[in-house]
């Protein structure tokens, strides 16, 4: 099971517990696009194991993303999108970046009660927070854990301003919370829409929900008053690349008032194991998508580096940029900014803080 690459970040509580989930076939998202579509995906058992971290926000310092501290309330992710950038962190438990990440999932039930013991620190300094940075806070899991809901009501007690990033149409469940919040500028939630095929995202991402739900869950929150992402990343030249002004406008005409998009990354054992996909499913084309991504990433499959890793770089990547930044204009995306306020922050009840407001 173990891959040869060291193991690092939090080792597991010893008495982590392991709950087996019925196999199931797509989480039921893709039952409704069965016309749409040519058999199935796969069924799959997954496990899900309780993870006890002393903490719970991670702080980052990178120039390439506009927020500097998040929180992953799961490891893994059901999706199995292919492209997944975090696939190799599975690797930290000795577990493989491929079918192990998609079935052996680490949720953390205390989530909750470390987010309100951090917020209580004298001191804390409120900035938005950001859930969804590596795997899906509305994976299939959270129907169940319900971590994620539990998070947002601390964050919501607390006027603490939140950012989310998913591509599950289950992020509506919360929007008793993230309406009220929004009317206080107090959130955002980005929208992930790769490809408005069913076939090709089926293909891609097999077990997250149907395009055309994605849509929908931007229609509703738009309709909330929550301000909406699109998120047209990743771009996979030669599969997606020349849907990108279509996802732009049905995410507009949803409602959806900003967007951006990212070449695929591929680090680490991401490389292999999307070689092999292309092998299987686009094998007439995967020369021609690999030469496209190399030439994005300076000769590589990934290019680290900051500033340019999340853009590309060479005539690809300067193409790309010209006909989303064109599309966005035409479409009246990005025309403002979505700025949430720190401002509101207040400690969680009964905590120091709050004795000293």
């Amino acid at each position: 099971m173990g891959n040869g690459r060291a193991m690092r970040g939090a080792t597991l509580n010893e008495a982590s517990l392991r709950f087996a989930l019925p196999a199931r076939e797509a989480d039921g998202d893709w039952l409704d696009a069965r016309d749409l579509i040519d058999g199935t995906a796969p069924t799959v058992r997954t496990t899900v194991t309780a993870e006890h971290p002393r903490t719970i926000i991670s702080r980052n310092r990178s120039p390439d993303v506009p927020f500097d501290r998040s929180i992953n309330p799961y490891r893994g992710c059901e999706h199995g999108c292919i492209y997944c950038f975090a696939r190799p962190t599975h690797a930290y438990h000795d577990l493989s970046p491929g079918l192990d990440f998609e079935t052996k999932l680490f949720a953390k039930p205390d989530a909750a009660a470390l987010l309100r013991a951090e917020l209580a620190k004298p001191g804390y300094t409120a900035a938005p927070m950001a859930l969804g940075t590596n795997t899906d806070p509305y994976q299939p899991i959270e129907t169940d854990w319900r971590v994620t809901r539990s998070m947002l009501e601390v964050l919501a007690e607390c006027d603490h301003p939140v950012t989310i990033t998913t591509k599950s149409d289950r992020v509506v469940r919360d929007l008793d919370l993230l309406a009220p919040m929004a009317a206080k500028r107090l959130a955002s939630v980005c929208v992930s829409v790769t490809s408005l095929d069913p076939r090709i995202a089926m293909t891609v991402e097999p077990r997250a929900p149907a395009p055309a739900k994605r849509l929908t869950a931007i229609r509703r929150l738009a309709a909330a008053g929550v301000p909406v992402y699109v998120s047209a990343a990743p771009v996979i030249p030669a599969i997606t690349d020349g849907e990108l002004e279509g996802i732009l406008g049905a995410a507009a005409e949803a409602g959806a008032k900003h967007a951006f998009f990212i070449p695929v990354r591929l680090p680490y054992e991401v490389a292999p194991l999307f070689r092999a996909w292309l092998d299987a499913h686009f094998p007439e084309r995967a020369g021609k998508v690999m030469a496209t991504i190399r030439s994005m990433r300076d000769g590589r499959d990934n290019d680290p580096a900051f500033f340019t890793r999340m853009r590309g770089a060479g005539p690809w990547a300067e193409l790309l940029r010209t006909r989303f930044h064109i599309a966005c204009k035409r479409l009246g995306l990005n025309a403002e900014r979505i700025s949430l306020r720190s401002d509101l922050f207040r400690p969680p009840r009964g905590s120091q803080g709050e004795l000293f407001d």
